[in-house]
């Protein structure tokens, strides 16, 4: 078995499983140019889990392979969902090779489902090779490419004790004028999920930097967070 017997399954499942009618309304709600086939999310998932399972990659480096044929081989937006989904699979968890392939995603996707949809990979990396990562996660707040500044204030989603707030201020403080809302978006969101390990932190970060902050940014990130 090879790496394109398994893109090949998941291509061939994910086609005989598609619905017409879905995929016009998953296309149109996305405001993407790429086709869909109208398979839901948590299918694309037991499909990439079945067939990983049928044709299981021997190494890290077979399956950087099949993630990377799939996504840039794509026909239809669910194949790049199944690339996602096979980047979860635990040999390369803490693999910091898998950075280039992340990082592809990210540029290239171009859209918040995709790129939102690595931002666990990445922060596992960040928690494994903190001192590596870190640096890199700086650099990209402030890149030219707004989904990969999107993706370094992402990056912590998901760490709650782990988080280091520290690195989520120095992401975020360069990106406070952008008004692009995806970024705004962004920050509010990384700012509310800390908020539910350390509302205190949250709460004085939002009154530090409250005439710099969004509307949209200051909502988010208090929304649940209860005043003194």
């Amino acid at each position: 078995m090879t790496t394109e017997d398994l893109v090949q399954s998941i291509r061939a499942t994910l086609r005989s499983e598609g619905n017409a009618e879905r995929a016009r309304g998953a296309q149109a709600y996305m405001k993407s140019d790429m086709p869909s086939w109208g398979i839901r999310v948590p299918e694309v998932r037991r499909i990439v889990k079945a067939a990983a399972k049928e044709f299981p990659v021997s190494s890290p480096a077979d399956l950087r392979q099949a993630v990377l044929s799939l996504w840039r081989q794509a026909e239809a937006r669910e194949e790049r969902y199944a690339a996602i989904d096979l980047t979860g699979l635990r040999m390369v968890k803490t693999d910091l090779d898998m950075l280039p392939v992340y990082e592809e995603i990210i540029r290239t996707g171009a859209w918040w489902d995709l790129v939102d949809g690595v931002s666990h990979r990445i922060c596992a990396l960040l928690l494994a090779h903190h001192d590596n990562m870190a640096p890199l996660l700086f650099q990209w707040s402030t890149d030219h490419d707004m989904w990969v500044r999107r993706a370094s204030i992402t990056a912590q989603l998901g760490a709650k004790t782990k988080t280091d707030p520290a690195l989520l201020a120095a992401v975020i403080q360069p990106n406070l004028p952008d008004k692009e809302f995806f970024i705004r978006k962004a920050i509010g969101w990384a700012l509310r999920e800390y908020g539910k390990t350390d509302p205190e932190w949250v709460r004085a970060y939002a009154a530090d930097n409250a005439d710099a902050l969004s509307p949209l940014s200051l909502r988010e990130a208090l929304r649940l967070i209860l005043p003194k």
